[in-house]
């Protein structure tokens, strides 16, 4: 077999093995995907437990670059904290080391029995999770049948004077050897795969254990890029977490590189073999970075806080303003920036409304679009704003605090509710009634009309309600769930009342007039809710129950 078929052969294996990863992180993830991220959750309080989780994940996925991505998402939503994230993936740093010295023993023997019982398991329909385990097993029998491969393709490599011709530069030029391996790693998006190959040409001797520790140095280096590259450039914690770990990675290369040849000498007396070598060095490159880093996240975290400041792009319209993580301690002052950041939920939704009110008597297709799209605006305040005030310490609440912050959460809550029945009901309703060509009588216009208007006032009186508080502001919110009641009553009515002497396209046009009055009576329901009914309820006006007590 000649070199270049060997080297074929010898990259068909590679994709064999990080297809077997590939089978094992998609089958574990759709098996288990929110328990890990439960998981993740729970580990936030303590670091250890949370490097440990890492580790245990990274073992599951197969993957230290899968563990980075989901704790990077994670942490770019505001649902991990950048400590607890840094933890988690010195764990993955780990994890992934585990699995390199777990397949570095000759285990190819539990490759058909594995690939056997994925099957097995992969054709059950029945059950979901039975079928995802199956892809886990097949995946492990493959990247079994990979690594067998691999060894024995290399071991005739081995006296190939063109291969060890390749490999003998970088015994001259370590620098080249850790970029080599970084690029490798990157590339593939897999250290596991990367070490495993290095240890392989180390076993038969084609690059001496030096080499081999600097390629694994790279491996580490590259496997580190990957998050970063793919990190959002608008959120800065999606790319802190990543930037923590590869800065980690860099100074560890920095300090072993020039200790290479005594630990390589300090291996080989320990007896460890060549291959097994290469994996005991990934392994322990991890867990010594781990334990010198962990008490050191704090400082680290403050630094990257600095160079990777927190940015509010102005101009977009989806980004809290004003949700300040710096002052959770004192929770009047944080309650405060929440309250300021819900008024805003208030003023997208007018903006909403009063571009709805364009799109309902223009019919314009293109204006209906893009005020539904509005929707994203209030979304994501209310997501952003439960996430902040979920961070308070409940220890640091007083009573009023805790009122306040269920008033923040229930206003937020039904501005957010209002905007996606103006976005899922209203305005498809409008779209619906000008697609079909349905005729629009001016009379039943200027009522949409003036209800919207009486919407976006009430919005307006709801957002003041919401600050000051004043219960005869509060009954006259209310109030108005009986004039757009009387207004359904009265579409209803009307419609009913000329149904019969009215064409099949005039009576669609009416049933859809009175889904659209309908669609502003629930819009108004979540205005009050969002601010009446909370004062009401503490000054004792709001009753529980429309229905009258039944004497027996």
């Amino acid at each position: 077999m000649d070199t270049t078929l060997q080297l074929l052969s010898l990259a068909g294996a590679v994709a064999l093995l990080l297809w077997g990863m590939h089978m094992v992180q998609t089958g574990v993830q759709r098996a288990f995907g929110p328990k890990l991220r439960a998981v993740l959750a729970q580990t936030l309080r303590r670091r250890l437990s949370a490097l440990v989780s890492g580790a245990g994940i990274t073992l599951l996925l197969q993957s230290s670059t899968a563990t980075g991505l989901l704790v990077t998402n994670l942490a770019a939503n505001g649902l991990i904290e950048f400590v607890p994230a840094m933890a988690i993936m010195l764990g993955a740093n780990i994890g992934t080391a585990l699995i390199v010295a777990i397949l570095s023993f000759n285990v190819s023997v539990l490759s058909a029995p594995l690939i056997l019982l994925g099957v097995i398991l992969f054709r059950s329909d029945r059950n979901p999770t039975a079928h995802d385990l199956g892809r886990v097993f097949i995946g492990l029998g493959l990247m079994l049948l990979a690594l067998h491969q691999m060894l024995a393709v290399l071991e005739p490599l081995e006296h190939s004077a063109d291969m060890r011709t390749i490999l003998g530069v970088l015994e001259h030029l370590p620098a080249v050897a850790i970029l080599l391996g970084a690029i490798a790693a990157w590339a593939v998006h897999a250290s596991v795969a990367v070490v495993l190959l290095v240890a392989s040409f180390a076993t038969f001797g084609t690059i001496s254990l030096e080499t081999a520790g600097m390629l694994v140095l790279g491996a580490n280096l590259g496997t580190a890029l990957n998050p970063l590259f793919e990190a959002s450039a608008d959120n800065p914690m999606s790319r802190r977490v990543p930037l923590a770990n590869l800065g980690n990675r860099v100074v560890g290369i920095a300090i072993a590189w020039p200790l290479m040849p005594w630990i390589v000498e300090g291996l080989l007396w320990a007896g460890f073999g060549r291959g097994t070598a290469t994996a005991v060095m990934h392994l322990g490159f991890n867990v010594i970075l781990a334990v010198a880093t962990l008490p050191l996240l704090g400082p680290i975290a403050r630094l990257l806080n600095r160079l990777v400041p927190d940015r509010t792009d102005e101009d977009d319209p989806t980004k809290p303003r004003h949700l300040d993580t710096s002052v959770l301690e004192f929770p009047v002052v944080a309650l405060g920036n929440a309250a300021r950041e819900a008024l805003r939920l208030a003023d997208a939704l007018e903006a909403m409304l009063q571009e709805a009110r364009e799109a309902v008597s223009s019919g314009n297709r293109y204006r209906i679009s893009a005020t539904r799209q509005r929707d994203d605006i209030l979304d994501a305040l209310n997501s952003a704003i439960k996430a902040y005030l979920a961070k308070l310490d409940p220890d640091l609440l007083s009573e009023t605090d805790r009122s306040r912050l269920n008033q923040i959460l229930v206003f937020a809550a039904n501005m957010e509710q209002a905007g996606d029945f103006v976005s899922g009901n209203l305005l498809p309703h409008a779209s619906k009634r000008f697609k079909r060509g349905l005729p629009v009588e001016e009379r039943q216009e200027q009522t949409l009309e003036s209800l919207i208007d009486r919407l976006i006032a009430n919005i307006r009186l709801a957002a003041s309600l919401f600050m000051t508080e004043d219960t005869p502001a509060a009954r006259a919110l209310a109030a108005e769930k009986l004039a757009f009641r009387k207004a359904e009553e009265e579409a209803t009515a009307d419609h009913f009342r000329r149904m019969h002497g009215l064409s099949r396209a005039e009576v669609q046009g009416d049933a859809l007039h009175v889904d659209l009055v309908r669609d502003l009576k629930l819009i108004n329901s979540h205005i009050v809710a969002a601010a009446a009914y909370p004062v009401l309820e503490r000054s004792g006006e709001l009753l529980k129950s429309r229905i009258a007590p039944h004497e027996p």
